[in-house]
């Protein structure tokens, strides 16, 4: 499941609730923010643990990557990101992206336009697709917008 839409809409609310409804059901979840998964992959190709931490995010029946396309993917990122998602699918593992970006413009985020074409091709073409819109929930936290609210002019 893809859940998509712009910052403050509630995208990663609904998804911890998903996983939280997965638990009570008896699923093993696993939620992460997107950077930190990958920073951590990135980790294991630094002290040989990189198999082991890979297992670790293909193991639960759902996996829930918040925060999803935030930015431009170097090529090893991008190679480990296609590393999880193939051994998640293999496994029939499921998934829930959250992202502010629609995922139509996540294909110039990777610097090799193959990867992008064969990791997408499996989440974007296998996933419904939330697009999640309206108000922030975070009004005074939302950029232009001021933080509080001005003060009347005394007569």
């Amino acid at each position: 499941m893809i859940l998509f839409g712009p910052v403050g809409v509630g995208k990663s609310h609904v998804a911890q609730a998903l996983g939280h409804l997965a638990i009570r059901r008896g699923a093993d979840v696993r939620f992460t923010k997107t950077s930190k998964a990958l920073a951590d992959l990135a980790g294991g190709h630094a002290d040989h643990t990189w198999a082991r931490r890979l297992r670790e995010y293909a193991r639960p029946s759902l996996l829930i990557l918040d925060d999803f396309a935030m930015r431009e993917l170097t090529a090893p990122q991008a190679d480990d990101l296609y590393e999880l998602i193939s051994e998640r699918a293999t496994g029939g593992a499921s998934m829930v992206l959250t992202s502010n970006r629609q995922p139509a413009d996540w294909y110039p985020l990777f610097p090799n336009p193959v990867v992008a074409e064969s990791l997408l091709d499996r989440l974007i073409n296998s996933s419904h697709q939330v697009f999640m819109n309206g108000p922030s929930y975070r009004p005074k936290k939302r950029p232009g917008r001021a933080a509080t609210t001005p003060a009347k002019p005394s007569e």
